[in-house]
């Protein structure tokens, strides 16, 4: 991949010649789904696979950005002297844009302009965080490129930002924080309300995790992800009349039982429910992490699944059929949807001697079911963005 960016960077700017290469992960979530705007834990891990960039600084003030994933756009240019707005016309590189846009918003603008030439191997529209990952590039390209102070996690944060200011999805932390944080054969076990966090190691002997993706395209800004938000958001609003609280990550399930008809919305209150029940099956989950206690870990993934379907309604069938489909395969320990869903993919435990078998059976199923093709991809765990 750093080939390939630096020999089209060459094609569409002359030469290579002082270019940079630089990469940030695509991440997976293993559970903790729509917890992170609710003040709940999460538990993500970056992937080896990821977006590389090539990039050179300008004299101008001229930036240009060009996507070997998106090759029929072109080369997509911006004056820094204009006003950084989203718009059609910059498609795919509002992500960056809206980086360079958030970043000037907290102090750091930088002087000149610059070339930048992206490739990723992570699917497009997957679930995988190819919006985050490019994010999280592009702010760290930014830090090495004009030097700013800044840390990883204050990229994330800006990355964050610039999702729900810039490109109006209200996202929450996880995606960037997984991917500026990432550390190789960790997940990172986050806690969304005060961002404190633990690397835990993941040890999956005689197993692998397998990503399926379903191929089904969606957006994360005209899904019903911000109305997913809102529901709980009004949920809570609900809640806070008669118990104090600030998130619905604070609650225990037995307190939301206790509280949950103060919401007077059976499809809010299954909203909370899920969130507040997610945010506990996280914090038992990765106890048993600890412990080497797959099995556990995989039931949980089963019943972050169950919920996802339906008490927050963020399926969908193809996702139903990539998850019922593999849990009939022998050898899977755990199968869930993972990232926001309505599309997108799913993440599984499966043991070595299943991997195959799980691929082939589920892909035929799969296929049969929906009419076009899953496609597969056996991940290692990996670490946060680097100059390559």
């Amino acid at each position: 991949m750093k080939e390939a960016v630096l020999q089209k960077f060459g094609e569409l700017f002359g030469d290579s010649k002082g270019v940079e290469v630089y990469f940030a992960p695509g991440r997976v979530n293993l559970i903790g789904e729509h917890t992170d705007y609710n003040g709940g834990h999460v538990f993500p891990c970056a992937l080896t696979i990821g977006t590389y960039a090539a990039v050179r600084k300008r004299a101008d003030r001229t930036c240009h950005f060009y996507s070997m994933n998106f090759e029929n756009e072109g080369v997509i240019g911006i004056s820094l002297d204009d006003k950084l707005e989203p718009s059609q016309r910059l498609k795919w590189a509002n992500y960056p844009v809206g980086m360079i846009w958030a970043f000037g918003e907290k102090g750091m603008s930088p002087d000149t302009g610059f070339d930048m030439v992206v490739s990723g191997n992570i699917p497009n529209s997957s679930g995988l965080s190819s919006s985050a990952s490019i994010e999280v590039l592009t702010g760290f390209v930014l830090k090495e490129l004009y030097g700013f102070d800044v840390t990883n996690q204050e990229i994330a944060l800006i990355g964050q930002f610039s999702e729900n200011k810039f490109n109006g999805v209200n996202c929450g932390i996880m995606d960037q924080f997984a991917i500026a944080m990432g550390k190789e054969g960790h997940a990172i076990f986050l806690d969304t309300n005060t961002l404190q966090y633990k690397y835990v190691p993941v040890k999956l002997e005689g197993a692998k995790l397998v990503i399926a993706c379903s191929n089904k395209k969606r957006g994360l800004g005209d899904s019903k992800y911000n109305e997913r938000r809102a529901e709980c958001e009004d949920a809570l609003a609900r809640i806070q009349t008669v118990k104090q609280i600030g998130s619905l990550g604070e609650l225990t399930e037995r307190e939301f039982e206790e509280v949950k008809s103060v919401i007077g919305d059976p499809v809010k209150e299954r909203r909370a429910k899920h969130a507040v029940y997610e945010n506990r099956r996280t914090v038992i989950a990765v106890e048993a992490l600890k412990r080497n206690d797959i099995a556990t870990f995989g039931k949980l993934m089963i019943s972050s699944d169950t919920s996802l379907r339906e008490d927050y309604e963020v399926t969908g069938k193809e996702l139903d059929t990539l998850v019922s489909e593999a849990l009939k395969v022998e050898g899977v320990i755990g199968s869930r949807m993972t990232g926001a869903g309505f599309g997108g993919c799913t993440v599984s435990i499966v043991k070595d001697e299943a991997v195959e078998p799980f691929i082939k059976k589920v892909g035929a199923a799969y296929l049969d079911t929906i009419g076009y093709a899953a496609d597969f991809y056996v991940v290692e765990i990996g670490g946060g963005p680097k100059k390559c």
